[in-house]
């Protein structure tokens, strides 16, 4: 099985709002890096497609270290939330619907393909990878915001 690692990130300029997402891919010593906005969504959602897009990518069944700084998705498997979640046909502990359940369903159908280990680190500090994946989503924001400017100046 080939060793892939992974790293994720998603931003959003309000929450909700325009939002983006990025991700670096690297196996061996190869690096992929990959980004997409959504207009309007939320930076939790963001932080899952994210993880989503870059599991999509892979193309065979992987062991892979994932690297968010979502502690949302992280925990999520870490403390197990989703098969408790699942076994309460997606309902949380206070037995209300989960939020974002599409992405948590894509994410739980990718993690049955692939090995994955998740890891959390911590946002907006120096790890070279998360930064990058952070200015792939802000980037994103930042092009959607400049082309809407533009837009407004000209139609003013």
């Amino acid at each position: 099985m080939k060793k892939v690692v992974i790293y994720t990130d998603g931003a959003c300029s309000v929450n909700p709002g325009p939002g983006g997402w990025g991700c670096v891919l690297i196996y061996n010593d190869i690096e992929k890096e990959f980004s997409g906005f959504e207009n309007n969504t939320t930076n939790n959602r963001m932080e899952m497609l994210a993880v989503i897009m870059a599991l999509e990518k892979l193309k065979e069944p992987c062991e892979v270290d994932l690297y968010s700084d979502s502690a949302y998705v992280v925990n999520a498997y870490i403390q197990k939330w989703i098969p408790d979640w699942k076994k309460r046909d997606w309902k949380t502990s206070d037995n209300k619907p989960v939020k974002n359940l599409d992405l948590w369903q894509k994410i739980d159908n990718l993690a049955q393909i692939h090995k994955i280990h998740w890891h959390k680190v911590k946002g907006h500090s120096t790890n070279e990878y998360n930064n990058r994946c952070d200015a792939l989503a802000r980037g994103q924001v930042d092009e959607y915001l400049k082309n809407k400017a533009a837009e407004n100046n000209v139609a003013e």
